[in-house]
């Protein structure tokens, strides 16, 4: 009965020692923001961050997940793999596709090639009906001339005419087939033309499907840690699907707001501190990086000096991206702190917010 008395006065004196603390805690932090020079403005807020969402590029099922919540990781790093499985299909029949008509190609070239050698055979042929023609032309004159002098018979002369006609039309054939190995050429060079078009499209096709499977690899677009899952491996998630959600630690800020008279006079890229209420003897370094044009908490009506002054303007406060690189794995989102900011830069800091992290 007795030690459990006295356990019982412990905890008592336990919890009140932590009250204590705390009331000490409020009351230095409240002594501490009523010190504050006049050309230092301060709010309440909390430790932000910019989320980046991991999705999927096209529809398809999580092959795999290589990110745990909570886990760091860098740019670059792996984080889902997505089945590839018909998309490698896809690939070997674009390949195969790729190989036909490799030797399209070559069947194409070829037949230009053979039209080419007929083109030199008709060209030949035309050169050979010519110097016939030529040739019949030439006796036939003879014979004319031999026939007005009755030392050739009128049987020779006809034979030299038939001659001189069947050469002619023999002249006119073969330039008919000249013509026709010239026409075999051209359709020979389209075919080759088609055939090397089937090839840029096969090869644009196993691009086209490399670049998918290439995507089906999502990887860290920069360093940050995970905040939390939303789908998990051998779900099928739609184009755009979200798989991960991750937390920029390059990214990191504080958002506060302060009235009127405060927010008018605060410069974006301005020096703030940061003092966060889980590590209150650290002094974190930041600049204004944003401050709103419009007031988040505005008045039914705005007709007084009083009632201006209740408009309350949204601040945010960047963190160095160099220090948060330095501290990455103590950056946490939510947590609650104060925010001061040099609205007057004539105005030195107070030995309270002197001891800024390095």
């Amino acid at each position: 009965m007795r030690a459990t008395a006295k356990r019982g006065r412990n905890w008592i004196l336990v919890g009140m020692a932590v009250a204590l603390g705390a009331v000490l805690w409020l009351a230095w932090r409240e002594m501490s923001t009523d010190s504050l020079p006049a050309g230092i403005a301060s709010g309440n807020g909390r430790i932000e961050a910019t989320e980046i969402d991991i999705a999927a590029l096209s529809g398809g099922r999580i092959a795999e997940i290589r990110a745990a919540e909570g886990q760091f990781v860098r740019k670059g790093d792996v984080l889902v793999q997505m089945d590839v499985l018909q998309l490698n299909a896809q690939k070997r029949q674009a390949e195969a596709q790729l190989r036909r008509a490799r030797i399209g190609v070559e069947t194409a070239e070829s037949l230009v090639a053979q039209a080419q050698a007929q083109r030199t055979a008709a060209e030949a042929a035309v050169e050979q009906a010519r110097a016939a023609a030529d040739a019949a032309t030439s006796r036939l004159a003879r014979t004319e001339s031999l026939a007005r002098s009755n030392v050739a018979s009128q049987q020779v002369l006809d034979d030299a005419r038939a001659t001189g006609r069947e050469t002619q039309a023999g002249l006119a054939s073969a330039e008919a087939g000249l013509a026709a190995a010239e026409a075999g050429i051209g359709s020979a060079r389209a075919q080759v033309v088609d055939a090397e078009a089937a090839v840029d499209a096969a090869q644009a096709a196993i691009e086209a499907v490399e670049v998918q499977i290439g995507d089906a690899t999502l990887a860290s677009p920069r360093d940050g840690r995970v905040q939390y899952r939303i789908a998990q491996p051998g779900e099928v998630v739609a184009a755009g699907g979200r798989i991960l959600n991750l937390v920029d630690l390059e990214d990191v800020y504080m958002t506060f707001f302060l009235p009127t008279s405060q927010a008018g006079r605060v410069e974006v890229g301005a020096e703030a501190r940061l003092v966060m209420d889980t590590a209150p003897q650290y002094v974190i370094p930041a600049r204004i990086s944003y401050v709103a044009d419009v007031a988040q908490f505005t008045p039914r009506t705005v007709e007084t000096a009083e009632e201006r002054e209740k408009l309350m303007f949204r601040v945010r406060a960047q963190v160095d991206p160099e220090l948060l690189r330095k501290y990455s794995d103590y950056v946490k989102t939510g947590l609650p702190g104060m925010a001061h900011v040099r609205i007057d830069p004539d105005t030195e800091w107070p030995e309270t917010l002197s001891n800024l992290v390095q």
